[in-house]
């Protein structure tokens, strides 16, 4: 039988407890219900009841949302999903490393900072590296994370331009049946981008950067022939360049410039005989000075919860073997005697 046990957390600010409750509490019943222990409130300290270990579990966790709240830090959802999830690791003396220096401000005033330790690693890489590589399932802030270090690199002056690019996979099929010049048909592959460039810019600063050629949004055959110095460059969907592609692309880096690769390898829509230029990059330029390699996991979703319930369910799926069907015999053909 497992041994109860009760402790007590202490909260210096009532503001800070405040904040770990959340709104009608919910952040305490998330925690309630991941844990299986009771959480009881008395004045500024908090008893937490149950099994021995859920309740060493739990004061952790809380212990580490209370550090956040307090360096100003906002609670929600996504923090006490992370941070149950890096307690249950016994990573939880990472909490310190998810409070850094914001990266970006919207044009709306909205600061932008790296959510998770994944997020942290990738951000550092970024800044200490010429060529970055982040590679990761979908919602964990590889592209627009990328796009807030480009725009804050711009706006500090260190790089001349932004360049956004994206390969067009569909080209030979489907971009001929869209209506339009070239770059209507293949703006709807680069929507992503500028959706992140209008968060951070604003739509009217956007269009007149881009008119100036400050910034630059487009497809990854326009940047062949090209040397690009002085710039901030990111291919965005990079499982889906090929081989040459990718060469081709690497090969543009001028003096001053920065590249960031971003891409999902289990999300590749080339044909089954293409190699993925992204899979291969890694494989090629794994240990080459100043080109870093960042891996991003369903740890670092910062998306709805479900999304990374969704990755883990088609992990999962995908590490099962899959049962060969039987072979079928059609009725024209019969078996000799």
């Amino acid at each position: 039988m497992s041994k109860q046990t009760e402790r007590i957390v202490n909260a210096d600010r009532v503001e800070d407890l405040i904040a770990v409750f959340g709104s009608f509490d919910e952040n305490i019943k998330r925690i309630e219900q991941a844990l299986n222990v009771q959480v009881v409130n008395r004045g500024t300290d908090l008893r937490v009841c149950g099994d021995e270990e859920m309740v060493d579990k739990a004061v952790r966790t809380i212990e580490g949302l209370l550090t956040l709240a307090s360096k100003g830090e906002t609670i929600d959802e996504q923090r006490v999903r992370y941070l149950i999830t890096l307690v249950n690791e016994g990573n939880d003396q990472q909490v310190a490393q998810m409070t850094k220096d914001v990266v970006c401000i919207t044009a709306k005033g909205k600061p932008i900072k790296a959510k998770t330790v994944g997020q942290q690693r990738y951000m550092r890489a970024i800044q200490s590296n010429t060529v970055t590589i982040g590679v990761g399932p979908a919602g964990t802030g590889k592209t627009y994370l990328a796009v807030a270090a480009a725009v804050a690199a711009f706006r500090e002056r260190t790089v001349n331009r932004i360049i956004l690019t994206r390969p067009a996979v569909e080209a030979g099929e489907r971009l001929g049946f869209l209506p339009g010049d070239l770059q209507n048909k293949v703006d709807p592959y680069l929507r992503p981008l500028y959706d992140a460039l209008y968060d951070m810019l604003g739509a009217e600063t956007f269009q007149k950067y881009q008119e100036r050629g400050s910034i630059e949004v487009a497809p990854l055959a326009y940047m062949r022939g090209r040397t690009l110095d002085d710039s901030f460059i990111i291919l965005d969907e990079a499982q889906n360049t090929t081989r040459e592609q990718m060469k081709m692309f690497l090969t543009r880096l001028g003096f001053g410039s920065k590249i960031v690769i971003t891409g999902d390898v289990t999300q590749i829509d080339l044909p089954e005989d293409k190699v993925s230029g992204l899979k291969d990059a890694i494989r090629v330029l794994d240990g080459v000075k100043d080109i870093a390699i960042c891996r991003l996991t369903a740890a670092d979703v910062v998306r709805h919860a479900l999304v990374q319930e969704i990755i883990n369910a088609y992990e999962k799926a995908d590490k099962k073997p899959t049962a060969k069907k039987p072979q079928q015999f059609s009725g024209r053909y019969k078996r000799k005697n």
